[in-house]
């Protein structure tokens, strides 16, 4: 028998599961968040499946059942309805001027206009909500609306704070039409790697729940150790699955240690070559220059507790490196401590792959003062 291909690089729903790809099923957390929310935020490193999940909910409001055949939602949803969805990605490339983020605001509403099969009188902010009222009336149904890294055009020019302001206050004028548009509809749903502070990038989407730390929803991404035992055993016979597991697991969000899946595909297809792949995919130059002017003791990294407050903020002007550093995925949560009304969270590096990974680019910035990549294939006994 044959093995299922690995969905390296896919992160379309219906070509993973119409082309017999690997799929680790996760729509029973999709039904309970689409039952019991209305506006959902999620916040995850790069890499860790938040596209694939949005195009999974995408898939199931759309009503596309022939996808969902012996999967959890198969048969508890109903899949007569279909809502007009509205999907937002940044995702591609990087956008260095005002101007590319209208122009890239307009070519995601013109693609949108295209599939749902209205038109727009005007552009940008206002025909984001023409968008949505068209599509509510035409269809007869609510709207959905998904909105894929919502925050990477900020992250992308983070070093240069004045422009990351404008640019956030674009996005806050672009976002604030979801809360406007409450009676059109049904589900929004942000993800992205970091999670603003309230005074900033949210504060016109107050009545949004943030699901970054909720346990229910922990193992939203990444595979689980009970995945690869069983999802994965087929292809992965004669791994030593502890060395596995001390390589690339560890990762916490109060649920279950997670892997991240690129990870553990990359593995597979290398055939079982420990690298640092999603370390290499590209560590962030302000990270690591954030580090040297901090002058921060590495050491420190396996020993830092922070409250909740702390780590579900990210100041573009007073850039925390403890947040920094947990959101974008170099540190997770190693156990959680409740002190009266206070919650302290303990974190450490996840895993084996960011330890050695992050130490040897730390100590190529200060002694050679610049950010090298080395290939690195370490051997563990």
């Amino acid at each position: 028998m044959s093995l299922k291909k690995l969905p390296i690089g896919i992160q379309a729903f219906s070509e993973i599961r119409s082309d017999d790809y690997v799929y680790v099923d996760k729509t029973d957390i999709a039904l309970n968040m689409i039952e019991n929310y209305k506006y959902l935020f999620l916040s995850r490193p790069r890499r860790f499946g938040k596209s694939l999940f949005l195009d999974t909910l995408k898939n199931i409001f759309e009503g596309k059942k022939e996808y969902f055949s012996g999967l959890a939602i198969e048969d508890k949803w109903d899949w007569s309805k279909s809502y007009p969805v509205i999907h937002i990605n940044f995702a591609k490339g990087s956008l260095k001027t005002k101007e590319a983020l209208y122009d890239r605001w307009d070519e995601i509403l013109e693609d949108n206009q295209k599939r749902l099969g209205v038109k727009c009188e005007h552009k940008n902010r206002r025909c984001f909500s023409e968008l949505i009222i068209k599509a509510n009336e035409k269809y007869k149904q609510k709207v959905v609306v998904l909105i894929d890294e919502y925050d990477k055009p900020i992250l992308d020019n983070i070093e240069n704070t004045n422009f990351a302001y404008e640019l956030r206050d674009i996005l806050l004028d672009f976002y604030s039409v979801i809360k406007g548009s409450d009676e059109f509809l049904r589900f929004a749903f942000l993800t992205g790697v970091s999670k603003f502070t309230k005074t900033s990038i949210f504060s016109g989407l107050n009545n949004i729940t943030d699901i970054s730390l909720s346990k229910k929803f922990a193992d939203v991404c990444g595979y689980t150790q009970k995945d690869l035992e069983t999802t994965f055993a087929p292809y992965l016979k004669d791994v030593d699955m502890k060395k596995l597991k001390k390589w690339y697991n560890g990762y916490n969000f109060l649920g279950s240690d997670m892997y991240n899946p690129f990870d553990i595909l990359q593995f597979i297809s290398h055939d079982f070559l420990y690298k640092n792949y999603w370390f290499e995919t590209g560590t962030p130059t302000f990270l690591m220059k954030l580090i040297k002017s901090q002058n921060y003791f590495l050491p420190n990294l396996s020993n830092l507790v922070v409250g909740e407050q702390l780590l579900n903020s990210f100041d573009i002007e007073n850039l925390e490196l403890e947040v920094v550093l947990y959101q974008s995925g170099y540190l997770t949560i190693d156990r959680v401590e409740i002190l009266g009304v206070q919650t302290l969270y303990y974190l450490k590096i996840p895993n084996l792959e960011v330890q050695s990974s992050f130490n040897d680019y730390v100590i190529h910035l200060f002694h050679n003062n610049q950010v090298e990549k080395t290939n690195h294939q370490i051997k563990i006994d």
